[in-house]
C-alpha cells in the first residue's frame, strides 16, 4: 500500500505555515490582528464566492445544502468537530480560549474543495501528488494568518487533513471512476457555498454551522447523477 505522499506534504505544509504564524502572534498589536483577521474573511469570501458562482444546476444545489444541512444537524457534525478540538486542547495543554474556533475553521478550510478530492485520488491511482502538492503549497501560506490569529488550533487541523485526504488516496481505486469533471465542478459549487458560510463566520456578520452542512458535497455527489 503507497505512501499518501501528497497528503503529507500538506499536513506537513500547514504545520510549517502554522508555526510562522505563532511565531508572529505576539509581535503585532490587537488593532494589527483585527484588520489580519477581517481581511483574511474577505479573502476567503471572495474565494467561496468565485467557487460558488460556477453552478449550472441550483436545484442541485438547493437540495445538496438543505439535504445536506438536515443530516448534519442530525449528525451533529459540528458539535463533534468541537469535541476533537477540545480533545486535541487537552492533550496540547493548550490555555488558548481561541484553540478549537481555530481547529474548527481551519480544519473546514482545507478539507472542503475539489483539489483535497481530486487531487488525493491522483495522488493514490498514479502516484501523482502534484494536485496535492500545490493544494500544501497554498494551505501552508494560509496557515500563517490564520495561526497568527487563532493560535496552535490551526496547526492541528493537519489531523483532520491526514485522516481525510489519507482516506481518499488509499481508497482512490475505487472512486476514481466516479470522479468525473461534471461530478467534481458539482462539489466545487456546493464547496465554494460552504467556504463562503466560513468567510461569513470569520467576518462575524452571522454564526453558520458549516460543519453540519458538509453532508451536502456527499448529496452533490449523489445528484449529480439525476435530472435535477
Amino acid at each position: 500500500m503507497d505512501m499518501p505522499v501528497g497528503t503529507l506534504a500538506n499536513a506537513g505544509a500547514i504545520v510549517a505555515g502554522s508555526l510562522v504564524g505563532l511565531l508572529m502572534h505576539g509581535r503585532f498589536p490587537e488593532n494589527v490582528k483585527k484588520i489580519v483577521f477581517q481581511g483574511l474573511g474577505l479573502a476567503v469570501l471572495v474565494i467561496g464566492l468565485q467557487m460558488a458562482l460556477a453552478f449550472d444546476r441550483p436545484l442541485l444545489m438547493v437540495f445538496s445544502l438543505v439535504l445536506g444541512g438536515i443530516c448534519g444537524e442530525l449528525l451533529r457534525i459540528e458539535d463533534r468537530l468541537e469535541s476533537m478540538g477540545e480533545r486535541l486542547k487537552a492533550l496540547a495543554r493548550s490555555r488558548n480560549a481561541l484553540f478549537t474556533e481555530g481547529f474548527v475553521a481551519a480544519s473546514l478550510i482545507y478539507c472542503v474543495g475539489s483539489m483535497a478530492i481530486l487531487g488525493s485520488i491522483d495522488d493514490g491511482l498514479r502516484q501523482d501528488p502534484t494536485i496535492l502538492f500545490t493544494k500544501a503549497t497554498l494551505d501552508g501560506f494560509a496557515s500563517i494568518p490564520l495561526a497568527s490569529t487563532y493560535g496552535v488550533g490551526v496547526m492541528f487541523s493537519a489531523v483532520p487533513i491526514l485522516l481525510y485526504q489519507g482516506a481518499i488516496t488509499l481508497a482512490a481505486g475505487s472512486v476514481r471512476e466516479f470522479a468525473t469533471p461534471q461530478l467534481l465542478a458539482q462539489l466545487s459549487s456546493v464547496g465554494g457555498f460552504l467556504i463562503l458560510s466560513i468567510g461569513v463566520n470569520l467576518l462575524g456578520l452571522a454564526r453558520i454551522k458549516v460543519g453540519n452542512l458538509l453532508p451536502a458535497l456527499a448529496w452533490a455527489a449523489a445528484l449529480c447523477f439525476t435530472p435535477i
